[in-house]
C-alpha cells in the first residue's frame, strides 16, 4: 500500500509540474483553453498506463467488455499487456504469488506454430512508472531487487528442472507475430509440471485451437487461469513463485456454427476445462463453464457470485 501510494504521489507531482510549466509558457490561454489543456495532460498518461485500477484500455479482450465478476481485488494488479505500443491482452496478476490469477485474450485463428526467438519480458510498471506502458525484455545484468519484489524473474525458473514456463495466453492461440511475442512475458507465465504440460495441457490447447478455428465464426473470448494451494518454487531459501494446483481455461464464442456435429455443438457458445498440474495422475477434464466456476469457488477466495463471462455467454436474441 505504501509503495502504491508513493507511485501515485510521484505521478501526481509530475502532472502538477507539467501543468504549471505549460501555463507559464502560454499565459494568454483563455480559461476554456486552459481547462482543455489541463484535461489532456491528465488523460494522456492514463491512456499509456498498463497497470491501472481498471482494464479500460484493454476491455475489448473481454466478452461485453466486462471482466470476470466476484474476484476481490486485494493485492491483485490489473495489467493491460502492451507490446510495441499496442494492447495485446489482459492479465490479472498476483504480485505476492508472482503468477497471474488469469489472462484473458481473444483467440486468433492460426496454424498453431510457436514463436521462435522471442525474448522473455517483464512488466516494468509493477515496480516503477513507465512512460510507454510496454512490457520490456529482461536486462542482461543482474535483476534489480525492486523488480524481483513484485514479479517473477528468469532466475526463479532457471534451476527448476520439474516445471515448464507455461503461458496462460498461449502463443499458438495467436496469429500475428507481435501478438505471439507478447505472450512471452513472465506476467503471463505459471509453473506447469513438465509431464502435465507436454502430455496433457499442450494437446488440449491444440484441440481448442482446432475447434475454434473450425466452428467459431465470430470472436472467441478466452480466459485461462489457475487455482493454488501454497506450494511454491523456492530460490535462496525464499518462497518465490506459486505452483498452481489446477490450470483452467474457458471460452465464449456467441457466433458459432449451428450446423456443427452434435459432439461439438453442445460445447458452444461456451465451454471449459481444468487440469491437475501434477507429476503423477495429471489429467485434463472438459466441463461446462458453470462447473469450472464451481471448482474455482471451492479452491480460491472468490465471492459466491463469481462468474467468468457476463450473462454466462448467452447470446442476445
Amino acid at each position: 500500500m505504501t509503495f502504491t501510494m508513493s507511485l501515485r504521489k510521484q505521478r501526481e507531482r509530475g502532472k502538477e509540474k507539467r501543468v504549471s510549466d505549460s501555463l507559464t509558457m502560454c499565459p494568454t490561454l483563455t480559461l476554456c483553453d486552459t481547462f482543455l489543456f489541463i484535461l489532456l495532460l491528465y488523460c494522456i498518461p492514463l491512456a499509456l498506463a498498463s497497470v491501472d485500477a481498471s482494464f479500460r484500455d484493454c476491455n475489448h479482450f473481454l466478452y461485453k467488455k466486462i471482466p470476470p465478476m466476484g474476484i476481490p481485488s486485494g493485492a491483485l494488479k490489473k495489467i493491460c499487456q502492451r507490446y510495441e505500443d499496442t494492447p495485446r491482452y489482459i492479465t490479472l496478476y498476483d504480485p505476492t504469488k508472482r503468477i497471474p490469477f488469469y489472462s484473458a485474450y481473444t483467440f486468433k485463428k492460426s496454424s498453431g506454430e510457436k514463436s521462435v526467438g522471442s525474448p522473455w519480458m517483464y512488466e516494468p510498471q509493477l515496480s516503477i512508472i513507465s512512460s510507454t506502458g510496454n512490457m520490456v525484455p529482461f536486462p542482461q545484468e543482474k535483476n534489480d531487487l525492486q523488480l524481483e519484489e513484485n514479479q517473477a524473474v528468469l532466475s526463479d525458473y532457471s534451476d527448476s528442472v520439474f516445471y515448464e514456463r507455461g503461458q496462460m495466453n498461449p502463443d499458438e492461440h495467436q496469429a500475428d507475430p507481435s501478438d505471439k511475442a507478447a505472450t512471452y512475458t513472465l506476467t503471463n507465465i505459471v509453473p506447469q509440471s513438465k509431464d502435465f504440460y507436454r502430455k496433457q495441457w499442450a494437446p488440449y490447447l491444440n484441440k481448442i485451437r482446432q475447434r475454434l478455428n473450425s466452428y467459431c465464426h465470430g470472436t472467441a473470448f478466452v480466459i485461462a487461469g489457475v487455482t493454488t494451494t501454497g506450494n511454491t518454487i523456492r530460490r535462496d531459501n525464499t518462497n518465490r513463485v506459486a505452483i498452481p494446483k489446477h490450470i483452467w481455461l474457458a471460452y465464449c464464442c456467441p457466433d458459432f456454427d449451428s450446423n456443427a456435429p452434435y459432439d461439438v455443438r453442445y460445447m458452444f457458445p461456451s465451454f471449459a476445462a481444468y487440469g491437475l498440474n501434477d507429476f503423477v495422475g495429471s489429467f485434463v477434464m472438459e466441463v461446462s463453464s458453470k462447473r469450472l466456476e464451481a471448482l474455482i469457488k471451492r479452491e480460491m477466495p472468490v465471492d459466491h457470485n463469481f462468474q467468468l463471462f457476463q450473462d454466462n455467454c448467452i447470446p442476445e436474441v
